[in-house]
């Protein structure tokens, strides 16, 4: 996978045409509207399609729990993810930290008998903790962001092995179970408004914040955010710690949610992740990594799996779903991005 400011979902640039009307002026509302809520569009036509298909089983109450709730460690994943891909950086540690962050959880409180509180905090130090590892080499030794955070995350997968003797420890402190899938509200476990509160936090952050300003612009490009005034490096770093923290919250929730850690489940939550990322991308922001897309995004990654599944397919369904949705979301991320560039108000 390229990395790098030109491979990543650029932010759309408002120019000026001749008329004095910006690109997005010129262009109709409807067809505006159009990019934004197509995937939402494509989401509910996928939800009626299943229902119909399966009316006694996907349109319950027990399936949209499932689907909502059971995903949420992927839904904070990828809001961990794109805040090193806003300011043009690629983090691929971002599953296995969350497997550190639920392996660790489990040892401390299981093996060790920590109190949970402090087992959470632990996890989130360590994942603060690589994400200032990866943020070190790539800003202060100039190394690619993406080879970075690849070997730190095999790095960390040996930790992981290294603290669970390669076992799966399970009888994690019901506390923890309680507080994220057990205690429901309006039928849906509470970790699915962790992963929304996660969200509209970044959303509060990218959009009306002076920070979240800094981050776009350092990932629109950094050699004009330096001239700006912006002090990337630091900006990129911070973006990093950021990613670690927010992939160390999701595993706390995975954990949460199983009770138990596996060793070797993190690398499976990062395609899931990236998919969510770029496919987000193309949706309510488009062009843009934005946490709304992301959500979007995952949830409807999630409902096609999930219905898929209750048509009989087999277990394989689901690389086939995220692995495409991938390779498309990151074409149309590019081909928005194009469309932008040779847009009539930008002609001169």
């Amino acid at each position: 996978m390229a990395t790098g400011n030109s491979t990543l979902p650029s932010q759309p640039k408002v120019e000026t045409s001749r008329s004095g009307l910006s690109r997005g002026q010129d262009r109709k509302p409807i067809t505006v509207f159009a990019e934004r809520y197509a995937l939402v569009g494509a989401w509910i036509v996928l939800a009626i399609f299943f229902s119909f298909l399966r009316p006694d089983t996907f349109p319950t109450i027990g399936n949209l729990s499932a689907i909502l709730g059971s995903q949420a460690s992927i839904a904070v994943l990828t809001l961990g993810l794109i805040i090193p891909l806003t300011t043009g950086d690629m983090d691929a540690s971002v599953a296995f930290v969350s497997n550190l962050s639920a392996m660790m959880v489990a040892v401390l409180n299981v093996n060790l008998g920590v109190p949970i509180g402090w087992a959470i905090l632990a996890a989130l130090a360590s994942g603060a903790l690589v994400g200032g590892i990866n943020g070190a080499f790539v800003t202060i030794f100039g190394i690619d962001s993406f080879i970075v955070t690849l070997g730190m995350g095999t790095f960390v997968g040996g930790v992981i092995l290294l603290i669970s003797q390669s076992n799966t420890i399970s009888g994690v402190s019901d506390v923890l179970t309680q507080a994220v899938v057990i205690t429901q509200f309006l039928g849906i476990p509470l970790e699915f408004y962790y992963a929304i509160a996660v969200g509209l936090f970044l959303w509060y952050v990218l959009e009306w914040t002076p920070l979240g300003r800094r981050l776009i612009v350092v990932g629109r490009g950094r050699n004009v955010a330096r001239l700006s005034g912006l002090r990337v490096q630091r900006i990129r770093w911070g973006a990093l710690i950021a990613s670690g923290t927010i992939s160390a919250l999701a595993g706390v929730l995975y954990v949460g949610t199983s009770g138990a850690a596996d060793p070797t489940s993190g690398s499976q939550l990062l395609l899931p992740a990236f998919a969510a990322a770029y496919l987000g991308a193309t949706c309510i922001k488009p062009g843009r990594f934005n946490p709304i897309g992301s959500l979007i995004a995952v949830y409807f990654l999630v409902t096609g799996i999930s219905g898929l599944q209750l048509l009989g397919a087999q277990g394989y369904v689901q690389n086939l779903f995220y692995g495409g949705a991938l390779v498309i979301a990151v074409t149309l991320s590019q081909l928005t991005r194009k469309r932008e560039e040779i847009s009539p108000g930008n002609s001169q």
